[in-house]
């Protein structure tokens, strides 16, 4: 849920910084790929600093929790990147969509067992984890949109030959 409040909160303050004439941030795709952007850069690098938080999200079946952890973070992060260079946008779009999807079984996990042992979030209500399962479709969505994969595509000028 931090994840969408940050996320949102930097595409607000994109709307905000255009306003005041920042350049780059006229539309709400590119202030949601921002959000978006740093969002991941900053929770990627968090999975790699406190990878004990991350741990118990996982269900204990899963083979190399550690692992598991480091390389969603490298994900995340790379994820990120890529969606701030134009020439890997769109790969960087389908690739965080369908990380989104892989990562829904954790979620579903931290509702099931109510976040036990989640630093944080082990005294959160039971209505939060309901809430972000129901918002997982909502990142998929972010991640598509924002890379221009779906969605009304923004206009291009003929590139001159």
């Amino acid at each position: 849920m931090l994840f969408f409040g940050l996320v949102g909160g930097i595409a607000g303050l994109g709307a905000l910084a255009h306003r005041l004439g920042a350049p780059g941030l006229a539309t709400w795709r590119a202030r949601l790929r921002l959000g978006l952007a740093l969002g991941l850069l900053l929770f990627g690098a968090d999975h790699l600093a406190n990878p004990v938080r991350y741990l118990a999200m996982l269900p204990g079946t899963l083979p190399w929790p550690g692992a598991i952890v480091a390389g969603t973070g490298i994900c995340e992060i790379a994820g990120a990147i890529g969606l701030l260079v134009p020439d890997l946008r769109r790969a960087a779009g389908i690739a965080l969509g369908l990380y989104f999807i892989c990562v829904f079984p954790a979620n579903i996990h931290n509702a099931l067992t109510g976040g036990a042992g989640i630093s944080g979030l082990s005294a959160a209500p039971d209505w939060y984890f309901q809430l972000r399962l129901a918002l997982q479709p909502l990142a998929v969505w972010a991640a598509l949109w924002s890379a221009g994969v779906i969605g009304r595509p923004t206009h291009r000028r003929p590139q001159e030959a």
